[in-house]
């Protein structure tokens, strides 16, 4: 017990000293130029090390919010309009699915086309229309990953939970901050591990798996090479699917982003009262109707 005590409060210690040479030396983490950096982001990028210098992170500003609650107001603000924007923008892929799909309709069954030709700015785009249709998945994808967390924000994923229906106001902030730390932080940061070093594999070669060490790793700085992923489930079909990759990293990195913006408004509900529900929060329905809409769920 002592033992793992010291070592949590040793990483933690590191975290701190990982963000400063990461503010000091972003020009040179991020030349990926040399291999030596591309390979050092891959290993890091998902290692017990970056977790904690999202945790120091996430203690530093609860830790001045505890004295500053405007701070810790400012921060959820901030958050929750990342996953409000993004997830405004991209829902937008909605009706973009429709319209293509329409078009691939009336293209292939009424004027029996079979590609389509797109020139912006002179710049010839021709593609079958076998990969107009895959490309649907991948705007689907969108909606999915990128939308979650904006759909987490304006309270519109179902919950049926008969316990949390029926308790008290400061009761309900204390069973969210516990499911942030203890559930939504958990899974997500284990499919951000698993899922960034999925899609490096499709970006890099030789392969990377997450078992590999450092010092495997930097055995390969000469041979490694950019090898993004374009192969399609047919011959014409969608190439780029090492975007659902891209999407899944981007899906966790959202959800772990608003399960501290959760935590940290759950917080700062439970201190100030029942009044302090919603305060801030840039809703696209009313406040009023979320909560009717959330009874009569229960």
């Amino acid at each position: 017990m002592i033992d793992a005590l010291f070592w949590v409060l040793k990483h933690i210690a590191q975290g701190y000293t990982d963000i400063a040479y990461v503010l000091t030396h972003l020009g040179t983490i991020f030349d990926f130029s040399d291999n030596m950096n591309l390979l050092h982001v891959v290993f890091y990028g998902a290692s017990s090390r970056s977790f904690f210098v999202f945790f120091d992170i996430f203690l530093t500003i609860f830790v001045i919010g505890l004295i500053r609650r405007a701070f810790l107001w400012r921060v959820v603000i901030i958050l929750e309009a990342i996953a409000n924007k993004t997830g405004r923008f991209f829902a937008w892929a909605g009706l973009f699915m429709v319209l293509q799909q329409t078009m691939i309709v009336f293209l292939q069954r009424i004027f029996r086309v079979s590609e389509i030709s797109i020139s912006p700015f002179g710049i010839g785009f021709t593609k079958q229309l076998g990969w107009w249709a895959e490309m649907l998945k991948a705007e689907n994808a969108l909606i999915v990953c990128l939308c979650c967390a904006y759909t987490f924000v304006q309270g519109g994923h179902v919950r049926v939970d008969l316990v949390y229906a029926r308790v008290s106001f400061r009761t309900k902030r204390l069973i969210d901050m516990a499911g942030s730390l203890f559930f939504i932080l958990p899974s997500m940061t284990l499919v951000w591990l698993f899922g960034w070093f999925y899609m490096w594999r499709h970006m890099i070669t030789p392969p990377v798996s997450a078992s590999d060490s450092l010092e495997a790793l930097e055995r390969k700085v000469r041979v490694v090479k950019w090898n993004i992923e374009t192969i399609g489930v047919s011959p014409s079909g969608f190439d780029a699917y090492f975007l659902f990759k891209v999407m899944m990293v981007g899906f966790a990195g959202m959800m772990i982003l608003q399960a501290a913006a959760l935590f940290y408004r759950s917080f700062l509900e439970f201190s100030e009262g029942e009044a302090s529900a919603g305060k801030y929060a840039d809703n696209d329905v009313p406040n009023n109707k979320i909560a009717a809409k959330a009874a009569a769920i229960h």
